[in-house]
């Protein structure tokens, strides 16, 4: 990141643990400076993003996808460090907030419009994921995420039919 935007502040958690001292210190500096939670695109990115959002509801959070965080040279993780500066550009400018409002999606129609389970349910999701700007998880944690984020059924719907008429 600091290569692309040299004057960005950025604390990294340096692996998958997240102590409490840092949690702490992201508390007291969420106080005074905007927060956005830009992890990993892998399991251990997402559990950072879980307890960090725990901690610090109001963090804004930015996305890339699996793809973006490939690295060029096989045998290192994904990481946000791999992404270009557009796919950087474009994640910190689709910047998603926990809403308050609740989401008009039920797991019924979730599960009515392919995400939830089934041959072509992860592929769905990972693009749908990049539609919204929300990123992939698991079919529960994607649930999850879009009522997080205040996703609508119309809204979500939207997605899955572009996504599903890219794919024709």
């Amino acid at each position: 990141m600091k290569q692309f935007f040299p004057g960005i502040e950025t604390i990294e958690t340096n692996g998958s643990a997240v102590s409490k001292e840092f949690l702490t210190e992201l508390k007291k500096l969420s106080q005074k400076r905007e927060i956005i939670i830009f992890t990993d695109p892998d399991f251990n990115g997402e559990r950072i993003r879980r307890i960090v959002s725990k901690a610090i509801p109001a963090a804004k959070q930015a996305f890339i996808t699996r793809k973006e965080g490939e690295p060029l040279k096989s045998g290192n993780s994904l990481g946000v460090e791999h992404a270009s500066k557009e796919a950087l550009v474009r994640a910190l400018n689709d910047l998603h907030e926990v809403k308050s409002e609740k989401s008009d999606l039920t797991k019924r129609a979730y599960s009515e419009l392919g995400l939830a389970s089934g041959t072509g349910s992860r592929k769905l999701r990972e693009q749908v994921g990049i539609a919204l700007g929300v990123g992939y998880a698991n079919s529960k944690q994607f649930y999850k995420r879009l009522h997080t984020f205040g996703i609508s059924l119309a809204e979500l719907q939207e997605a899955v039919k572009k996504v599903e008429a890219k794919n024709e």
